[in-house]
């Protein structure tokens, strides 16, 4: 046992669980808000009104954890900046911020939405140069692509969330500032397209040159067909966006790749779906909940959110069909991760009630003695 996993396992039960903390919990935060958003896309609304408070309490209490976390375990966040296969993980803060406001407009509340959104843009452009920057120039003589995961593509997620959450921002600001809002939903969602090839390019080295064992292939790896799921769907909103000179330009462009983004999400697919039968089917890898089940959940919301918007903004039944199974898919998979995430809540709470029972237990005796 390693000397910080020795330490964690002498802490207390709720302190041990946060110092354990994932940089990318608040992929929870994505899975629930996204599946809530394709759930008032088809009118569900009391279910999707339920989820969307889920995703704000989530989001709420993961910010005291990270604090919490960041306080009193600072060298385990520092150790996970460092850490390549882990530190692109904190992208999902970004993200997660962009889906909750998107939610959020979708019943009115502007003012918190507009906040959340240039909040996202704030901790997306610092996130943007230090992570990147921890990791690749804190090497302590290990091999970089040798750690490369699908965590990586989190990065264009969280770029391509930043340029929706603009989209949503521009009909609320006067023509002025709009222009500066197109500038950035462009800029975001460019970079999150050319970091997407960067990552697939990098990921796909890693595999070819180290190979990858079952063990390795975690959930994180859906987050390659949730990158281009999202791209869709900013895309289109940049699509739909007010007169900018600049979103002008590159409109033609954009409105051409988004149909090319889809397909190739529902070719990416089946291969996901039999490398998890290839993981836990052939080679027995226990299917037991951990925090990288969010980053599955998210991509099937987010593929199937994307297949409803090209449906009705392309007129193609296909889509919009797809995007209905893709819905109720996600649904299934969200209820299961989430009982699977109280259920571990409520063992970690059990234990810390037997650890403080038992240490009353032995105070009392020893005052009895």
């Amino acid at each position: 046992m390693s000397t910080a996993a020795a330490a964690t396992a002498s802490m207390p039960p709720v302190r041990g669980a946060v110092a354990r903390l994932s940089p990318g919990y608040f992929a929870a935060v994505m899975g629930t808000g996204i599946v809530s958003i394709g759930l008032h896309t088809t009118g569900i609304r009391s279910l999707s009104v339920a989820l969307m408070w889920i995703t704000a309490v989530l989001y709420a209490g993961l910010w005291v954890l990270y604090v919490w976390r960041a306080i009193f375990h600072w060298h385990r966040v520092v150790d996970d900046l460092r850490d390549p296969e882990n530190a692109f993980g904190y992208f999902t803060v970004v993200a997660a911020t962009d889906v909750l406001g998107v939610r959020l407009a979708q019943d009115g509340f502007e003012f918190a939405a507009g906040s959340l959104f240039l909040f996202a843009t704030l901790i997306w452009f610092v996130f943007g140069y230090v992570l990147p920057w921890q990791v690749l120039m804190t090497r302590d003589g290990r091999s970089i692509l040798r750690h490369a995961n699908g965590s990586w593509f989190v990065w264009a997620v969280a770029s391509q969330s930043l340029a929706i959450g603009m989209a949503r921002l521009s009909p609320t600001v006067d023509a002025s500032f709009g222009e500066w809002i197109g500038l950035v939903a462009v800029l975001a969602w460019s970079v999150g397209v050319i970091l997407y090839v960067a990552m697939a390019m990098l990921v796909l080295l890693r595999v070819v040159q180290f190979g990858i064992t079952p063990q390795q292939f975690d959930p994180a790896y859906w987050v390659s067909m949730g990158a281009l799921a999202i791209a869709v769907v900013a895309g289109s909103a940049i699509v739909q966006m007010e007169h900018t000179p600049l979103v002008d330009a590159v409109r033609p462009l954009i409105a051409a790749t988004v149909v090319i983004f889809w397909v190739f999400c529902l070719w990416l697919l089946p291969l996901l779906v039999g490398a998890g039968a290839w993981r836990h089917m052939l080679h027995r890898v226990p299917l037991r909940y951990e925090p990288a089940l969010w980053s599955m959940v998210f991509p099937v919301g987010m593929f199937a959110v994307a297949s409803l918007s090209l449906g009705e903004a392309d007129a193609l039944p296909a889509s919009g069909a797809i995007g209905q199974v893709a819905l109720a898919i996600a649904v299934g998979v969200w209820t299961v991760v989430f009982v699977g995430m109280l259920h571990h809540l409520l063992l970690v709470l059990w234990a810390s009630w037997r650890t403080h029972s038992a240490e009353r237990r032995a105070r009392s005796g020893n005052g009895s003695a």
